[in-house]
């Protein structure tokens, strides 16, 4: 079973025991969350596509860690101004491990 998935503004196509690294979601580690900005779901031969997300659908999913990506610089500076300014950034993220999808009653029915 597949299912693309909305959250925190970008999309991300999952299964079952995927680990994926999104937004900071908000929770502790080995916390259950419950994402339901389903966009498509895929089983086997049946998709259904949402419009835009399918009613009553669902991904189960379990935080595994909320680590912090990589330091990016991000450097502004104006020519013969004598402006220069440097700063670093780290996104905040979270790590899921998909454990269930599940589909809406109207796609079973």
């Amino acid at each position: 079973m597949l299912a693309v998935l909305k959250t925190g503004g970008k999309q991300y196509a999952v299964q079952e025991q995927d680990t994926i690294l999104v937004e900071r979601i908000a929770g502790d580690v080995g916390a259950s969350v419950a994402l339901r900005e389903v966009l498509l779901v895929k089983d086997g031969a049946q998709v259904t596509l949402g419009t835009p997300v399918i009613n009553g659908a669902l991904v189960e999913a379990e935080i595994t860690a909320q680590p912090r990506a990589t330091k990016i610089m991000v450097v502004k500076f104006r020519r013969r101004k004598h402006y220069r300014k440097q700063m670093g950034h780290r996104q905040n993220l979270t790590e899921l491990t998909i454990r269930a999808i599940r589909g809406s009653a109207e796609m079973h029915g």
